[in-house]
């Protein structure tokens, strides 16, 4: 198991848990200090020489209002080919868009659903995306091969 506190996300081996259909578990702190978990799609991107990650969300929801309070979150995301390889970041939000929010959903659904369009637009929700900043990444590379090959 390896701990790097300035990895790139954008690169080998860390940027394969971004490319594919992993879900991403979000944890944030509820206002009475508790902590919340939310699965989520996740995205990054390289953003005036930052990278950040990316989270969609509807404004309002309960993690975006966490956020907005305390920025400080985890994320946890499992390869979706080997279980037993995953990252673990943690990091802030340093930035909350709705700028090109409805197009980022869109190019998540055709990633996650194989779909041209979110399915669940809405006009009544307002979509925002939640830029974070990696401070720390955990990373567990592939292990147990030889037994995921026998099932």
């Amino acid at each position: 198991m390896k701990e790097k506190e300035n990895y790139s996300i954008l690169r080998d081996p860390i940027v394969k848990f971004f490319r594919g259909n992993n879900f991403a578990f979000l944890g944030t702190l509820n206002k009475d200090g508790s902590p919340q978990v939310t699965p989520t799609w996740i995205d990054i991107v390289e953003d005036e020489d930052q990278e950040l990650i990316l989270i969609n969300t509807a404004r309002d929801r309960l993690k975006q209002k966490n956020v907005s309070r305390d920025p400080r979150v985890s994320i946890s995301v499992v390869d979706d080919e080997n279980p037993y390889s995953m990252i673990t970041i943690k990091g802030r939000v340093v930035d909350q868009t709705t700028k090109g929010a409805d197009e980022h959903i869109d190019k998540l659904a055709k990633r996650y659903l194989n779909a041209e369009r979110y399915p669940a637009h809405s006009s009544s929700v307002k979509r925002i995306i939640l830029k974070i900043k990696p401070e720390k990444i955990f990373y567990v590379p592939p292990r147990y091969t030889e037994y995921l090959e026998k099932n």
